[in-house]
């Protein structure tokens, strides 16, 4: 009677990590990094369209201020350039790239990296980036997201 258990839990967990496919087998890994860069690209320029691309309209935002915006909020700040340094540009890259692929919902985890001026005048930022992305008509789009500085980070 024990073996019963023990089978039906082993299997739940063989079947649980076929169903998750991680960056290396994910599907849409390599659509979904490069959507990730383009977009950190634009964002690094202000551009407006990359928001527009990226974000769904049903959005959910916090930001490592602990703020919570919807499309519309995210949209208007990157409108204003409220986020936009008034001296510097901030250019955004993306380090350790993890992404969790379930049908047609994926979880991209990675190390966002700000980077404002150059040289040893530079300051460094970095945050640790979750985004839970849908596939719609075809189109992935961000519906939720998540971002934590890391500890001693400037």
């Amino acid at each position: 009677m024990r073996r019963l258990p023990l089978y039906f839990v082993f299997t739940l967990m063989i079947t649980a990590t076929a169903h998750a496919q991680t960056a290396n087998t994910a599907p849409a890994a390599e659509e979904l990094t490069r959507m990730l860069k383009e977009f950190l690209d634009g964002a690094s320029r202000n551009e407006i369209a990359a928001h527009e691309r990226f974000w769904a309209d049903d959005l959910i935002y916090t930001r490592s201020a602990g703020v919570r915006l919807g499309n519309t909020e995210t949209l208007a700040d990157a409108r204003s350039g409220r986020n936009a340094p008034a001296i510097a540009t901030t250019v955004y890259s993306a380090e350790d790239i993890r992404i969790q692929q379930y049908g047609d919902t994926a979880v991209v985890a990675f190390r966002l990296v700000g980077t404002m001026g150059s040289g040893e005048e530079a300051i460094v930022t970095h945050f640790l980036n979750t985004g839970t992305f849908l596939q719609r008509g075809g189109e992935w789009r961000a519906v939720a997201w998540q971002s934590t500085r890391v500890s001693g980070s400037q």
